[in-house]
């Protein structure tokens, strides 16, 4: 009986080495630049509301596009959460930042705002151009009013920043400041064409 205890031992050891080594992943964080605050403010309150994706894009995979026509994600390596999320956070900080709509929100709150930003997120991904890896970043954007649900204005934001070098490092600086220079671009517009159908 102890013999065949053993050699029970013995084979479960076995078998727990040949089971597949878990993955060791570094998470990253959108790296992000505060806006400057302005003084003036507005009376409406505005949802940003996490964009929707493809299927690719609704993950925390780091997705790239080593040539044309093919898709691959980087080994190894996770943004912190849902790239849709990871997104919307960085716009809601944008908005903040600039200080201008004090009323803000997002679709998890429910909370009732005049505005409503609705976006389709195209592009979160870096793609190879002469060996050099550039974050590029495509928003269609759409700015309703909650009451009518009609659309007042869209727009299409598209963003490319070129890395440092090729490591996952400067990869992801560079998605951080494509996000910047979106996420200044959108607040701008979200605020001159609200501000038009205020008036």
């Amino acid at each position: 009986m102890k013999r065949l205890t053993l050699l029970l031992a013995a084979a479960l050891l076995g078998a727990c080495s040949i089971l597949p080594q878990s993955e060791p992943l570094d998470i990253y964080l959108l790296p992000a630049t505060t806006l400057p605050a302005q003084t003036q403010r507005v009376d409406w309150s505005l949802r940003v509301n996490s964009p929707v994706s493809n299927q690719l894009l609704d993950g925390t995979r780091i997705v790239v596009l080593p040539e044309p026509g093919r898709v691959n994600t980087y080994q190894g390596v996770r943004w912190s959460e849902r790239t849709p999320q990871l997104l919307r956070a960085r716009l809601l900080d944008a908005f903040q930042d600039d200080g201008r709509i004090q009323a803000l929100s997002n679709e998890d709150q429910r909370l009732q705002a005049d505005l409503e930003l609705v976006s389709d997120l195209r592009s979160f991904h870096s793609e190879y151009r002469g060996g050099i890896p550039y974050a590029l970043i495509r928003l269609e954007a759409n700015l309703v009013d909650t009451r009518s649900q009609k659309i007042i204005a869209s727009r299409r934001f598209s963003v490319s920043q070129a890395a440092g070098d090729t490591s996952i490092t400067a990869v992801v600086t560079a998605f951080g400041k494509a996000a910047d220079q979106l996420s200044r671009e959108l607040v701008d517009w979200t605020l001159a064409e609200g501000q038009r159908v205020a008036q």
